[in-house]
């Protein structure tokens, strides 16, 4: 007799929008959280409101169209005091985004050098790759910024008797180095570059897919970097090749002319960049023993020298481990440059406090400080979420 088989009965289709189904609870529930969240934040707001007016607190955000009343000594733009505060403020942004993204590249290159350094077959390099980890690590992030500090202002000498190396000067009041006279061929030399760098990049595509094809390696950092300055070099030339430059002067003083790095400045990056670097260092080294010791094996037999299985097989697999934590140390250098104003660098925090006791608006200087490092934070992330999508291994 055969056997009947007999069907198992369909599941009925629940509604997207039903109750019972767990996508549109979850939704429902964020809608009420968000809507609290609203709500508490709408009551903290009008109640400070309430308060600040009952004490005859100024509040509001009008203040920002007001003349500042103050000088910024350093500035990427010309700023005089007869400008808005607004102004000030995107004055402070441009010095605290200019050592934060310095900052990031230098202690990128020196903590990838020292973690993998970390690895070496050779005993002095582990023990210096070592002690600069210990160092730097374990010294507050404060000290450090008052030690390199004071080094610039009370070791080195007066402007009078600067240092002199060629046409750089370095004394008290910084790095003073020549500089291009501005001229339409310098225009020409920065399109030239960003023509190398487009090249460059098509090539590294070319040259990667090539070697995913073939197992062909071509050069991967100086053909391109050659492009690059080749790019650079003929804009130049077609600029009409200008050499002209400013070049700083010794003054009884101040040295005079010239482009210059404040002490400040110079004091904040190398403290941030040799803190952060210790810690990226340790990421890099963790990235690299996360690899399976069978890839270093592998990579033997197949007639890798240290330096090929190093930069083909141990550092591609490590990205995966290595991006994450390295987002965490990008954050903290940027959150962490807001300690400048200890030696006083007139980074965003500076500003804020010298606006803040001019015109006694706190809580709105304290907000756009807020507002400012979380747009960074948040913008530092999502890059570094796309590249890290962009470096996971893909399976096939």
């Amino acid at each position: 007799m055969t056997p009947t088989i007999q069907a198992t009965p369909a599941v009925p289709a629940q509604k997207k929008w039903s109750w019972r189904s767990r996508a549109f609870r979850g939704l429902i529930y964020q809608a009420l959280a968000l809507v609290f969240i609203a709500l508490a934040l709408w009551y903290l707001g009008h109640n400070t409101l309430i308060n600040m007016r009952e004490r005859g607190i100024q509040s509001g955000f009008d203040f920002l169209t007001q003349t500042a009343g103050f000088d910024i000594g350093e500035s990427l733009f010309p700023f005089d005091s007869r400008q808005p505060y607004w102004h000030a403020f995107l004055i402070g942004l441009s010095n605290t985004l200019r050592v934060a993204l310095i900052g990031i590249v230098l202690a990128t290159l020196i903590g990838t050098l020292v973690g993998v350094g970390r690895f070496s077959r050779n005993a002095l390099v582990r023990g210096v790759c070592s002690a600069y980890v210990e160092i730097f690590r374990n010294i507050p992030i404060l000290l450090q910024l008052l030690m390199w500090y004071l080094l610039f202002t009370e070791v080195l000498p007066a402007a009078s008797e600067a240092w002199q190396v060629g046409s750089v000067f370095l004394s008290k009041g910084g790095i003073s180095f020549p500089v291009p006279i501005w001229s339409s061929g310098h225009a020409w030399a920065a399109v030239g570059l960003l023509a190398g760098a487009v090249l460059a990049w098509l090539y590294r595509r070319r040259a990667f897919a090539h070697f995913e094809a073939t197992g062909q390696l071509r050069s991967m950092v100086w053909l391109p970097l050659g492009l690059v300055v080749l790019g650079g070099l003929m804009g130049w030339l077609a600029g009409g090749a200008p050499s002209a430059m400013n070049s700083p002067m010794r003054g009884l003083f101040a040295i005079e002319k010239g482009g210059s790095l404040t002490p400040e400045f110079i004091a904040v990056l190398l403290g941030l960049t040799a803190y952060t670097a210790a810690f990226i260092a340790e990421v890099v080294r963790a990235g690299i023993q996360s690899v399976a010791l069978g890839q270093s094996e592998a990579a033997a037999a197949l007639g890798l020298s240290r330096q090929q299985e190093m930069k083909l097989v141990m550092l591609p697999q490590a990205l995966r481990v290595i991006i994450p934590p390295l987002t965490n140390q990008y954050l903290n250098l940027t959150k962490n440059s807001s300690l400048a104003v200890a030696i006083g660098y007139p980074d965003v925090v500076s500003i804020s406090n010298t606006a803040l006791n001019q015109t006694g608006r706190a809580v709105e200087c304290i907000t756009i400080v807020m507002v400012i490092y979380l747009s960074t934070s948040l913008l530092t992330s999502w890059l570094m979420s796309r590249y890290n999508a962009s470096a996971a291994i893909k399976e096939r």
